[in-house]
């Protein structure tokens, strides 16, 4: 098995890079691509660590791309540096979360909510803060119970600490990608709440402007509609990749390193047959 989609503690997840890719040793996959939200920073940590075990490791981020009403993200894989580009770009974004981090902040502070980006600094240094880890300290301070429960009482869409992510431009986030020397993929596109009608016309449009694959295996989806990705997908000549989108068992408990939609495992075809040929024509 292969992953091609797993987050570590850079971002939103649970273990470190180190940690993610010994988990990925003990179940025997051969590997993984570390694609934290915004930034590169667990990169070099994990590759070192995959090199001890004798795993492959895909250079990765996750990148948000701005699009109210949505999760649209863009994949970059297989990335050979960290270019000015994507350093700007990243930078960018991660300034824009800080903003939306205090937004929802002030929400929390007017229904008698106190809790400051300080404390939320100081508790989870070393990683880019988003609203799983105001959920957490919701739940430390006994507001709510669980993470899930603080999502669904303040902080998912339509709720009423809820703040809209700025994120990247899309074409910036291409060719920063193409500037660091990786291939850029349209993760989880059920993400988009597009319609099928809507859906071809927009991952066309995305394709003229320099997307390269579609992440249409993901946990997020139904297996009919990843079918339905996978040949979308292939009739646009774009490569296919699969993820997990781990995070960590206390934070996704449904997910797992490996497996993908209806947990189906995520073999290596997806990197021979799809990701590697795409990258050997950098």
């Amino acid at each position: 098995m292969i992953d091609l989609h797993v987050h570590t503690t850079a971002s939103d997840g649970q273990y470190t890079p180190s940690e993610i890719v010994e988990k990925a040793y003990e179940k025997k996959l051969s590997l993984i691509a570390i694609t934290d939200h915004d930034t590169t920073e667990g990169l070099e940590e994990g590759e070192k660590k995959a090199k001890e075990l004798g795993i492959l490791f895909v250079r990765g981020i996750e990148i948000s791309i701005n699009r109210p009403g949505c999760e649209f993200h863009l994949l970059g894989l297989g990335l050979k540096s960290n270019s000015d580009s994507l350093k700007k770009l990243t930078s960018g974004v991660l300034s824009n979360r800080t903003l939306r981090n205090e937004e929802i902040l002030q929400k929390l502070k007017s229904k008698g909510i106190k809790l400051d980006l300080e404390t939320l600094q100081k508790d989870f240094s070393n990683t880019v803060i988003g609203r799983p880890h105001i959920a957490e300290e919701l739940v430390k301070m006994k507001i709510v119970k669980t993470r899930q429960q603080a999502f669904d009482q303040y902080l998912a869409k339509g709720r009423s600490c809820y703040v809209d992510m700025k994120g990247a431009d899309f074409n910036e986030a291409i060719q920063s990608i193409n500037d660091s020397g990786g291939v850029p993929v349209l993760a989880h596109p059920m993400s988009l709440f597009l319609s099928w009608s809507k859906m071809p016309d927009f991952i066309k449009d995305l394709k003229d402007r320099g997307l390269k694959g579609l992440e249409a295996y993901h946990p997020g989806a139904r297996r009919a509609e990843c079918y339905r990705l996978d040949e979308l997908a292939r009739s646009l000549g774009l490569f296919i990749t699969a993820g997990s989108d781990f995070h960590g068992e206390k934070i996704r408990f449904d997910r797992k390193l490996g497996h993908t939609c209806k947990d189906k495992k995520i073999d290596d075809s997806f990197w021979f047959n799809e990701l590697l040929p795409a990258l050997a024509k950098k």
